[in-house]
């Protein structure tokens, strides 16, 4: 399987914190430079997202439900359920990144992206991944808050404050501006999807620097990491699985199961990073190193499942049930499911 060039462009920037860390001034500005950047990020997610479609796809409350709970209900159950592997498989402070990976919202760029390939409900995953971010922008600091306690040190009302601030007033901007700037992001939408990765590279690199400046990195071992691996392969396999089969119990059709599968087993390094940077503090860069790792791990595993999932025939019955109005994924028409993947497969990055 052909390893995507991000991933090594995220371990060559992992590399370059450890032998050219920012320090003084160099790192203030390293961290002002990541603060703009993705509060940039998150202004071209609000710029993106259709006033339109975000209506719409309130009609499809159950889906947008069904991909919450599984981001912020079931993702910490098993966070939690993992502390009974302390310290045989992970040390403290590596179960609390991973802890605070399951805290984190869903991607929206790579669920869009995923979920198109796939062949599934593109106007859903495009909605749920952006309700899940705006969400997570409040529930993952309280959850940080309740879960981790004293860990998360910089949890406050100001904490608060600066993420909101970072994340969804930057969101809310984009949508603003919207029907001026629109046209123009959709014409250089390539090009804004390397600022997508640009942004992550960059927080990437503050935080490690930080780490190393800090000297944490002598708390990780390589059997550590091994162990921390394992871990979050079980995890995300068995939300794979929640997602698909729970979706089928709930008698979702397929290609809402595809959106719900995606948005919902999928966690944001976009969103994560920067809470990490102000609930953690100096410990960032351990923290988040879990969500790195899953990150990576999500991408390759869900664009093996996204291509097998657009080789299966679609059963009749649900064209059929799709074209009769049935069923939950009724209220997204074929013809505005296929424009809709169109276009998404444009604006769909792996950084997310």
């Amino acid at each position: 399987m052909p390893i995507d060039p991000y991933i090594l462009l995220l371990l060559g920037t992992v590399g370059l914190a450890a032998l050219l860390p920012a320090r003084g001034t160099g790192a203030d500005v390293a961290s002002g430079a990541s603060t703009a950047a993705i509060a940039f990020l998150f202004f071209l997610y609000g710029a993106r997202l259709s006033t339109r479609e975000a209506l719409d796809g309130l009609k499809h409350w159950r889906l947008h439900v069904t991909v919450l709970a599984c981001t912020f209900v079931l993702f910490p159950l098993l966070g939690m359920a993992a502390r009974g592997l302390v310290p045989v498989l992970l040390t403290q402070p590596l179960y609390q990144g991973l802890l605070f990976l399951t805290l984190v919202p869903s991607t929206i760029q790579s669920s869009i992206a995923f979920t198109s390939m796939a062949r599934g409900n593109v106007p859903a995953a495009i909605c749920a991944g952006s309700f899940s971010s705006l969400v997570g922008i409040v529930i993952t600091p309280l959850l940080a808050a309740a879960l981790l306690g004293s860990s998360a040190g910089g949890f406050s009302a100001d904490s608060l404050v600066e993420i909101v601030l970072q994340l969804l007033v930057p969101f809310v901007a984009g949508q603003l501006l919207r029907r001026w700037i629109g046209g123009f992001i959709a014409r250089h939408k390539k090009v804004l999807g390397l600022v997508d990765r640009g942004s992550i590279l960059l927080v990437v690199y503050t935080a490690f620097s930080e780490g190393m400046v800090q000297g944490i990195w002598h708390q990780v071992s390589p059997l550590r990491l091994a162990g921390l691996l394992a871990v979050e392969a079980v995890l995300l396999a068995v939300m794979l699985a929640l997602t698909w089969y729970g979706a089928k119990a709930l008698r979702f059709d397929r290609e809402d199961r595809i959106a719900i599968q995606f948005a919902g087993s999928k966690k944001s390094l976009a969103s994560g990073l920067p809470m990490a940077s102000v609930l953690f503090g100096a410990h960032a860069s351990l923290a988040v190193l879990p969500l790195m790792l899953f990150h990576q791990m999500q991408l390759m595993v869900c664009a093996v499942i996204a291509k097998r999932r657009s080789q299966d025939p679609v059963l009749e019955d649900e064209r059929e049930g799709v074209a009769a109005g049935e069923g939950p994924g009724a209220q997204v028409s074929p013809s505005a499911s296929a424009s809709a993947s169109r276009s998404a497969v444009g604006t769909g990055t792996r950084s997310g």
